[in-house]
């Protein structure tokens, strides 16, 4: 009789956990900013949103070869040039209850006279490892990648709108 109530009640926890341990939260907003910017670039468009997502690529479940702001199937790479301007990409996932919360953190580079961006995930000893592993692990942190092309479709008309006018949405 023990031990078909502990086991009844272990059933229970793990299925009332279930929901919480699989949801993956949307991403509610991007923000993108730089000392080449004045102020900030916001992105809150949910169509746009939608191909962001921070569960995308290494350490999620499904591994998809282009997520986040990265095109994953491209592999490490060496670092871009330092003339390049930096810029950090903050990923916020929707809480709930009209919510926010900051998730993800990544720097960015984009070159516009090749067209090519590229994206730094922290490393263990930087700043924003530790919000980033307390969302997911990716085992590649501390390494380059090249950006994704949807991504850049986006943010470097954005980040150009941004610079030469000062205008940031």
């Amino acid at each position: 009789m023990k031990s078909t109530l502990a086991s009844l009640l272990m059933c229970l926890l793990i299925v009332g956990a279930a929901p919480s341990l699989s949801a993956k939260a949307v991403t509610a907003k991007i923000i993108i900013i730089g000392e080449a910017l004045n102020g900030q670039i916001e992105i809150a468009d949910p169509g746009i949103l939608a191909h962001f997502n921070i569960w995308a690529g290494p350490g999620a479940s499904s591994n998809e070869a282009q997520g986040l702001i990265v095109d994953w199937s491209q592999g490490k790479i060496s670092a871009p040039a330092r003339r390049l301007p930096l810029y950090e990409v903050f990923f916020y996932e929707d809480a709930g209850n009209h919510q926010e919360k900051l998730a993800y953190v990544v720097s960015y580079k984009y070159d516009p006279s090749t067209g090519q961006g590229y994206v730094y995930i922290p490393g263990s000893t930087e700043n924003w490892y530790g919000t980033n592993v307390g969302t997911i692990i990716r085992g590649v942190e501390g390494s380059w990648f090249h950006a994704w092309s949807a991504w850049q479709e986006v943010a470097a008309p954005l980040i150009a709108k941004a610079k030469l006018t000062g205008e940031c949405s």
